[in-house]
């Protein structure tokens, strides 16, 4: 699955969401990671995203990555409304089996999934499950995607195309062998997986001076600096070499033919920190067990400026609709 360009979504989505509601802090944005509306005296902030590129535990993966989403605010999830559409009325195992792994990841993250809908659709392939995340703000400073300045580094966790390694050693894996992988390869790929989860980091970082945070969802890491660069009206530099690219997934990017900064990669989180918050926003992410990397830096002007093997190169348009795991579902498309 990949999105609609930007060119689509400001055609035919954006026109038609505008509000004057005045308790609408924050609508429908482009690149901005949740919404943020007024309730009494405080601030909820909601997110929904839907998942059909993954089938093995695509339930867990949904909540994870839909609360992603509320945590790059710098807010603790708390309440899930979940939408689970199967193929067939006969697949009762597969939505009991969605059901128990969307609870196991809501017990994990300390939210409770209050509501929702399950139906099936003869016009799926593949179930579909879409998660809607709620919180309040409670006080706290919230955090923007528009919220990176000159000057500020930019610091990134764990590593990138984590989750799109993940799906292609659990969706792909008959393909992966035919290709070299061996069954060692498919299990430590299959066991980023585990690490899908940007809530301790970005809860973290918020409270060290994160000025913005965007979870690496589809794209990858180029896309999402797009994003951020194009939201805070800033030029952002990367130094590719400076990226950490676990060892698997550089497996699986040359056996897949797939560019690891345009991969789909829920775990990773990219913030922008103030440099006189760095070092103390490094310390805090290595006392609680995660990795980060400092990979380039916030600068005036406007798109990515991207070192690769000694070659720069200057990315400027929104590609939203492009990801190396959509793609690949077009190479190797699964009848599952």
């Amino acid at each position: 699955m990949s999105k609609f360009s930007l060119d689509v979504l400001e055609r035919c989505v954006f026109p038609f969401v505008k509000t004057e509601d005045p308790d609408v802090l924050l609508g429908a944005t482009f690149g901005e990671d949740v919404a943020l509306t007024r309730i009494g005296g405080d601030v909820l902030v909601s997110h929904v995203d839907p998942i059909v590129g993954a089938i093995s535990n695509i339930g867990w993966l949904a909540v994870h990555v839909a609360c992603n989403d509320i945590a790059t605010s710098g807010v603790r999830p708390r309440w899930i409304l979940l939408l689970v559409l199967v193929p067939t009325l006969h697949d009762e195992d597969l939505l009991e089996q969605i059901m128990r792994d969307a609870g196991r990841a809501a017990k994990e993250i300390g939210a409770s999934i209050v509501g929702g809908h399950t139906g099936y659709s003869s016009g799926l392939s593949r179930p579909l499950v879409a998660v809607t995340a709620l919180a309040t703000a409670s006080g706290r400073r919230l955090v923007r995607t528009a919220g990176a300045r000159i000057g500020d580094h930019v610091l990134i966790t764990k590593g990138i195309a984590l989750e799109g390694t993940a799906i292609l050693a659990q969706d792909f894996c008959d393909v992966a062998e035919r290709i070299g992988l061996t069954e060692q390869d498919l299990e430590k790929a299959k066991a980023l997986m585990g690490d899908v989860s940007v809530i301790p980091e970005a809860l973290v970082l918020a409270e060290h001076g994160a000025t913005s945070m965007h979870d690496v969802t589809r794209g990858g890491l180029l896309e999402t600096l797009l994003e951020t660069s194009l939201l805070s009206s800033v030029g952002i530099e990367l130094d590719a070499s400076l990226v950490p690219i676990p060892s698997v997934v550089a497996q699986f990017a040359e056996a897949f033919q797939f560019d690891p900064l345009r991969m789909i990669s829920s775990g990773t989180l990219a913030a922008t920190v103030p440099a006189d918050r760095l070092a103390d926003a490094s310390d805090a992410l290595t006392k609680i067990g995660v990795l980060s990397a400092e990979v380039g830096r916030v600068i005036d002007g406007a798109g990515v400026h991207l070192l690769r093997k000694g070659e720069p190169t200057h990315y400027r348009h929104i590609r939203c609709e492009e990801d190396e795991l959509a793609r690949l579902w077009t190479v190797y498309p699964r009848n599952e």
